[in-house]
């Protein structure tokens, strides 16, 4: 077990880092401090408690990756509710089972998505919110979710008389072992499977993002990566938003033109990604230098050649901004000419390995400790057991591996 309790983390953050900025979308003004993302979360607790929501209620949430998408996340965890965060471009029969599968109540989701899904397919859900403005876009017969929110200004002021303060700041004590995730991966056949992942989990990938300084206070990064996966969610945004480092969210298709000219405006401190991004990056960036006249000949002259890849990997630091540490990949295998191209010109990356029911961390090590076509280190939080059907029998037959926080 974990020691640091999962919710207790966000509560500490959110009151020690009250007016440092927490949440940005990309290419607006908006700019939310920790205090204020908190006073975002007070409202809408005061919603699911006019709704008597109780602890292990289910809440879903598809949309882009935007401030609200991780504020109706974090209102929900530290309410004691469930969250069941769904990818956005699953289509709507997916979203329909999602929904009615997990049992959630409630649904924040983007405006569009709305348009396409069915409120008849969903008769579990007595509300629905925006996460453009948090308006309730449906509620189930009976309900009075839009006659509160007319209200909850007032509801706000009675609850909070001197005003909404960091000491306000109060979540509810959920042990580490409740489950507060349930989230459903693209599975292979059929629809997707719903993994349970407890606070534990949860709070073992944080902590050991915290502990071993892959995210400090007033840092920057990039959230790019679906925060619906496990991946993008335990880096760029929860163990993000637990130290105080300033998340900005790209929201859009992460093509090599729009994440380099965010990379360059953000200049992100650490850059979480998966292979295909790099991939991309050393297409468009690094095969049209290293493919010019003349420079293959310069790269077969020993010395010149070193000279040349140190121009290079420069080069590729300045454009992903310049002031990040290391890159973490992550998600699917690497192809091996770039990795062998990256490990060449002493780039700063390294190649980790997860899983979802990991939540998702399973291996790592810095990019310096990092040995090339290997996938890290095991992490020292994690717990391997085996499972032996018959306990007299040697490994083997039989047998079965499970590794978690």
């Amino acid at each position: 077990m974990i020691k640091e309790n999962f919710i207790k983390l966000y509560e500490n953050s959110f009151r020690e880092n009250w007016d440092l900025p927490c949440y940005t979308d990309y290419g607006e003004n908006n700019i939310y401090t920790y205090g204020e993302v908190a006073w975002e979360i007070a409202r809408l607790h005061l919603v699911f408690k006019h709704c008597s929501l109780r602890r292990g209620d289910k809440i879903a949430v598809i949309g882009k990756n935007n401030a609200h998408w991780c504020i109706a996340y974090m209102a929900t965890v530290t309410y004691g509710a469930i969250i069941v965060p769904i990818l956005q471009d699953f289509n709507p029969n997916d979203v329909h089972h999602i929904v009615n599968h997990s049992e959630s109540v409630f649904l924040f989701t983007s405006d569009l998505i709305w348009e396409n899904l069915e409120e008849e397919k969903l008769p579990g859900i007595r509300g629905v919110f925006s996460l453009t403005d948090f308006r309730c876009l449906h509620q189930r017969d009976g309900e009075t979710v839009q006659k509160f929110l007319k209200h909850l200004p007032e509801e706000m002021l009675k609850r909070y008389p001197e005003g909404f303060r960091q000491e306000d700041v109060q979540y509810t004590t959920l042990s580490n072992d409740k489950v507060m995730l349930l989230n459903y991966t693209s599975g292979t056949t059929g629809f997707s499977k719903g993994v349970m992942l407890t606070g534990n989990n949860l709070a073992g990938n944080v902590t050991f993002g915290i502990r071993t300084g892959l995210l400090k206070r007033e840092d920057k990064v990039l959230s790019f990566l679906p925060l619906a996966h496990a991946y993008g969610c335990a880096f760029d945004f929860l163990t993000a938003t637990a130290v105080g480092t300033h998340v900005t969210l790209l929201g859009k298709v992460p093509s090599p033109k729009i994440i380099m000219k965010a990379f360059e405006e953000v200049k992100p401190n650490l850059i979480i990604t998966v292979p295909l991004v790099i991939e991309k990056i050393y297409k468009n960036v690094i095969q049209p230098l290293i493919n010019r006249k003349g420079m293959r000949w310069a790269l077969s002259i020993p010395l010149l050649d070193s000279q040349i890849y140190a121009q290079i990997r420069k080069k590729l630091i300045d454009a992903l901004g310049g002031r990040f540490k290391e890159v973490i990949i992550g998600g699917a295998a690497m192809n091996p000419e770039v990795e062998e191209f990256f490990a060449r010109i002493k780039f700063p990356f390294t190649i980790g390995y997860g899983m979802t029911e990991c939540a998702p961390l399973i291996s790592y090590a810095p990019w310096n400790e990092f040995i090339p076509t290997s996938s890290g280190k095991i992490l020292d939080i994690m717990e391997a057991r085996i499972y032996k059907e018959n306990p007299n029998d040697s490994l083997g037959g039989g047998s079965r591996y499970a590794a978690k926080m």
